[in-house]
């Protein structure tokens, strides 16, 4: 069954890393395949959570677009490079392909052999050597096996035309020399006594016992084929091996490249045929340009989010199967209908919770921690304006499973999230950042929980300076930090020159200071966010 990942936003709090893990449980218990992904580093306050509970850490996942490993594409189409040319045109032709890579045997891609060059090689082969393996010759020829003592031939062809007089007396043969005769007996003779490399017996002639018998002495391979000399000679140049006509300047794609990069590169070279490999170069198969439309889209399930901007890149290539989250809606839209669980609560681990319930599956310890945990950290400990009955009634009955108190586990969580200890200003910053855009206007809101302000006052000129910095670089409209007390049930404000006039509509400060103080403000969800889209959208 393919992968669903289940992701939260971009910059994961807790909340949107403990839903990941907590509904990937769920889904799976349910018979899914759902594996927990975060979009970023997690943040001081997160890593205390996983630890406590003893979870693993889920995996970074870059972004879901689609990748040539989504595609339905030549899949183990390869030959090896000791595989005849016979059996490569077999090849392409049951595959209806103009050219097949070409690997060693540990399948590490050589190059590639094409069908127009193995024609133009037949159309203008003037050669008289031969170098391939005894078994090639005999597959080829649909030969039988007279006398074998090596496995690989290569030697100079020789075909018995001559009357045998003629031929003894004229023509030099050595152990180089590979013979196509009939059934010229004297020839024969002549060549087992000189021990050449290989005789080739055609139209199924026999040979005599004694010359097989001298043979024996000088090591001659022999073999026999039903084929006509006339056939022999047409086809015996097919025996040679592959990497004899090896290509090796011929554009491949690796299997982890994007479908989008293919597709621009083809579209410059317009070959029919790429060889793809992994990043071991071993070859995996080919890609043709129709493949492109044999595509498995990567399935997301996407929780604490449902807007573009937050979260994963190359989010349109992929199939969003579901969203559970507690915020407005926004921007992201689907082909198909799926399944929404959106809810005004404080917390989207709220939500899941009422998901284990209606689907009947018990809550592990580890993953109600997580939940709690999430709720905890939303909600402030039940301080924040988002705050429903549903997230206080849930998270007593988490604290139940948990067996932990709320109020003291409260205060470790939120001191561990709250250390400044070795962080730098854009750190700080994006610990806890969201975007959002509204009419033509950029806007980047951060909020970080702390328990002793002094921390973050002392640092206050660095940390203003970063803010306009990054503003500038990524064009935001607005943006700004929001350094939340915990136990005062406040926020300090820090932002952008460019911020300072919306900022001031937006709480009503006459004379706005980096650092002043927001009595009641601590939820971005209910208050920060919808008082600076206000002032935008009465503009």
């Amino acid at each position: 069954m393919k992968a669903t990942f289940v992701i939260g936003h971009k910059n994961p709090d807790t909340d949107s890393v403990c839903s990941a893990i907590a509904l990937s449980n769920l889904r799976n218990q349910l018979g899914d395949n759902a594996i927990p992904r975060v979009l970023g580093d997690l943040n001081a306050e997160s890593e205390f959570v996983l630890n406590y509970f003893k979870v693993k850490k889920p995996k970074y996942i870059n972004d879901v677009r689609l990748q040539i490993k989504d595609l339905e594409y030549g899949k183990g189409f390869y030959c090896n490079e000791n595989d005849s040319l016979f059996s490569v045109i077999r090849q392409l032709k049951e595959e209806h392909l103009s050219s097949i890579p070409v690997v060693d045997d540990k399948k590490k891609y050589l190059g590639l052999v094409s069908m127009k060059n193995i024609a133009n090689s037949f159309i203008s082969w003037e050669e008289d050597t031969i170098y391939t393996s005894y078994k090639n010759i005999e597959e080829t020829l649909n030969a039988e096996s007279l006398l074998k003592f090596d496995d690989e031939i290569k030697g100079h062809l020789l075909v018995a035309s001559y009357r045998s007089a003629t031929f003894i007396k004229n023509v030099d043969i050595n152990n180089e020399t590979v013979l196509i005769v009939g059934d010229r007996h004297g020839i024969i003779e002549h060549a087992v006594e000189k021990g050449v490399k290989l005789i080739i017996i055609t139209g199924n002639n026999v040979i005599k016992e004694k010359h097989i018998e001298i043979a024996k002495q000088n090591h001659v391979n022999i073999i026999r084929t039903p084929l006509r000399t006339f056939n022999v000679v047409k086809v015996i140049g097919m025996c040679n091996y592959a990497k004899s006509l090896l290509e090796t300047d011929v554009s491949y794609f690796y299997e982890l490249d994007y479908v989008r990069d293919f597709n621009e590169e083809h579209n410059k070279l317009r070959h029919k045929v790429y060889p793809v490999i992994n990043k071991e170069r071993e070859c995996i198969g080919v890609i043709q340009p129709s493949d492109v439309n044999n595509k498995i889209r990567k399935k997301v399930f996407l929780v604490d989010h449902n807007e573009k901007d937050q979260t994963v890149d190359g989010i349109d290539d992929a199939e969003i199967v579901g969203i559970v989250d507690h915020h407005k809606f926004g921007t992201i839209g689907t082909t198909q209908p799926i399944n929404i669980r959106n809810m005004p609560v404080g917390c989207t681990s709220t939500i899941i919770f009422q998901l284990y319930k209606e689907n009947n599956i018990l809550i592990p310890r580890p993953i109600a921690g997580l939940m709690l945990s999430a709720i905890i950290s939303d909600t402030l400990l039940f301080r924040s304006p988002t705050t429903t009955q549903m997230d206080i009634d849930t998270a007593k009955k988490l604290a139940k499973i948990t067996n932990i108190d709320m109020e003291s586990y409260a205060i470790e969580m939120f001191k561990a999230g709250s250390s400044i200890k070795g962080k730098s200003m854009e750190e700080l910053l994006f610990a806890d950042f969201k975007n959002f855009n509204e009419e033509d206007y950029k806007i980047g809101v951060g909020q970080i929980n702390t328990l002793n302000i002094d921390d973050i006052k002392s640092k206050q000129d660095e940390l203003c300076e970063t803010i306009e910095k990054e503003g500038n670089i990524n064009g935001y409209s607005i943006i700004a930090l929001f350094v939340t007390d915990i136990i005062n049930e406040g926020s300090y404000l820090y932002f952008s020159n460019k911020s300072k006039e919306i900022l001031s509509k937006a709480f009503n400060i006459d004379n706005l200071e980096q650092g002043h103080y927001l009595q009641g403000i601590i939820s971005r969800k209910k208050q920060m966010i919808p008082n600076i889209l206000n002032v935008i959208d009465n503009k």
